[in-house]
């Protein structure tokens, strides 16, 4: 089992999970797009490897991931129905360089809309946006991808993320509306930090072609959640509208949310990643930011 970890993708979640591996005495490098970045992060103690997967026509030439495990965080690109990122970040793998596994976090959009209907990771995907398309095709690109190159993939299909740093608070501070109780669908959530650690353990104990569902295994509704962080930050509870008003006043990528429903079973993240979630409730949570926010 490598101990050394390969982030691709050093944004929140990278980030934090650097954080926790550098602080477990792992040995931990990030791909980036600047010398400047690399320069900061050589600073912090954090090998860098210069790259750009948006360009598709060069190879990342300082990719050398063998002996690594490798945290693959990076959103496919906009539009069409593949994810080309990944397909560099592959292609610049060359033979005899591969790592050891690559952890993949994919999205539980790729079930698409179950109408309330309890998910598991046997439940067959259903996608229906483009953005959870390209994840499918990610999801089923690396398991090929391994298969040929003698690689260990695990996909981690990651619920909604909140923190500090991802809350609603400027749309509750604006009174954007959100769908009445009534029409509004269940969603599944999992804290930052929670998930940072998973992708740690993920590293370590996950198996080849493991597809593990991540969530608190906390099921409430969009709206209980836009409710449940004013609440907790004593703002104004939003307006409620109809879906066919919110087709006429919210951002589309929202509306795609509020359209979707499902609940997530999280017995195989329990049972394959173990441990006590550090916020296994939304209300545990939310406290953690407000300490974290004040």
């Amino acid at each position: 089992m490598s101990t050394a970890l390969l982030i691709v993708g050093y944004g929140d979640i990278g980030q934090r999970v650097a954080a926790l591996a550098l602080a477990a005495g792992r040995t931990v490098s990030v791909l980036v797009r600047s010398s400047e970045k690399a320069a900061a992060l050589r600073a912090d103690g954090i090998a860098a490897v210069l790259g750009d997967l948006d360009d598709t026509a060069a190879p990342v030439r300082e990719l050398h991931p063998a002996g690594t495990t490798v945290l693959y965080t990076v959103p496919p690109p906009g539009g069409g129905e593949y994810d080309v990122r990944l397909r560099v970040l592959l292609a610049s793998i060359e033979p005899g360089q591969e790592p050891e596994k690559i952890v993949y976090l994919s999205t539980t959009g790729v079930y698409g809309d179950q109408q309330g209907a309890l998910v598991t990771e046997e439940t067959p995907t259903k996608a229906t946006t483009s953005r959870a398309r390209r994840r499918l095709d990610a999801e089923s690109l690396l398991l090929s991808w391994g298969r040929n190159r003698g690689v260990k993939i695990v996909t981690l299909r990651v619920s909604g993320i909140y923190g500090a740093n991802r809350l609603p608070l400027n749309r509750l501070r604006e009174g954007a509306p959100v769908l009445r109780s009534e029409e509004s669908p269940f969603s599944n959530r999992i804290h930052a930090d929670d998930l940072s650690r998973l992708c740690l353990v993920a590293a370590d104990q996950g198996e080849d072609g493991e597809i593990i569902n991540i969530c608190d295994g906390e099921t409430s509704t969009m709206t209980d959640y836009f409710n449940a962080v004013a609440d907790a930050f004593s703002l104004p509870r939003p307006p409620q509208v109809t879906m066919a008003q919110a087709k006429e006043c919210m951002p589309p990528l929202l509306l795609s949310y509020f359209s979707e429903s499902r609940r997530l079973d999280n017995r195989r993240m329990r049972e394959r990643l173990g441990g006590e979630l550090l916020y296994p409730d939304l209300a545990s949570g939310l406290a953690a930011c407000k300490k974290d926010l004040v």
